[in-house]
């Protein structure tokens, strides 16, 4: 009967000690990365992907092994390539780099020297909203959380290098990027921002599949609501302070590591 365990398809079992200090952390972080886009339902199957920049080294990034369900990956077993689509790090037998992967966070990574974390997503309302010719809507508070949304027309699957300038092209300086028919994107200048925008969009999309769904008609604000709700959100408060302000993603990533790390802290490993 085929063996098809974990260990069977590794060529060997990376440890800690194989990795520089800074490079193991930036594993931990994007393992546990994964492992909340899992808890979420922010998967599909072994697809999908998010990538964090090696510290110290602008060619080099971190993403998953295509083959691995987000709740299998743990820090040690990441690929490392870098911006060429070379496999640096690759303890797996017969898993390797997703293609379509490769080309949209080699992309950004070596564009954006200031981004450290890209993620993509096939969620289905995130998908749905790809589908509309109004995009994301600033219905909800959440939603106007985004000063700007981006948007790429699909061309097909992304497997193609000559696109890679299109698609930089449209996502300009936006945290957030919606594929048309396809799916989102969100980039951070660290993993916790990355991961924070994705959940954000996600709900964003979420509330307005749910509200267009009743039928009924929407309530639109005027545009002086939004960017005042926009500024008032564009950075959090930190807790039990007054004026002073901490990026998305800082002050709740704690939080989400003792989740996971009461739940499953095999990630870390």
């Amino acid at each position: 009967m085929e063996d098809h365990t974990l260990e069977a398809h590794l060529a060997f079992r990376p440890t800690r000690e194989d990795f520089a200090p800074d490079e193991w952390a930036m594993r931990v972080k994007l393992a546990a990365c994964y492992r909340l886009l899992d808890l979420y339902g922010l998967t599909d199957m072994i697809y999908n992907h998010a990538s964090a920049r090696v510290p110290s080294s602008e060619e080099h990034f971190l993403i998953n092994p295509f083959g691995l369900r987000y709740a299998e990956i743990t820090a040690s077993t990441l690929l490392k390539v870098d911006v060429d689509g070379k496999e640096v790090f690759n303890p797996w037998k017969d898993y390797g780099v997703n293609k379509a992967g490769y080309v949209i966070h080699s992309a950004i990574h070596r564009a954006r020297p200031d981004i450290e974390c890209v993620i993509h997503t096939h969620t289905p309302y995130g998908m749905a909203v790809s589908t509309l010719e109004c995009g994301l809507l600033p219905i909800t508070q959440t939603a106007m959380r985004f000063s700007q949304v981006a948007y790429h027309d699909y061309e097909g699957v992304v497997v193609d290098l000559d696109e890679q300038e299109r698609l930089l092209r449209n996502m300009g300086n936006a945290e957030a990027l919606i594929l048309r028919n396809h799916g989102l994107l969100t980039v951070g200048s660290t993993v916790e921002q990355a991961f924070n925008n994705m959940y954000r969009l996600e709900r964003s999309c979420k509330t307005q599949i749910l509200a267009l769904s009743t039928g009924q008609s929407l309530t639109n604000l005027p545009s002086e609501i939004i960017k005042r709700t926009n500024n008032q959100l564009s950075l959090q408060p930190s807790a039990g302070t007054v004026g002073n302000q901490k990026p998305y993603g800082i002050l709740e990533w704690h939080a989400m590591l003792r989740w996971l790390d009461d739940i499953d802290p095999s990630y870390r490993t």
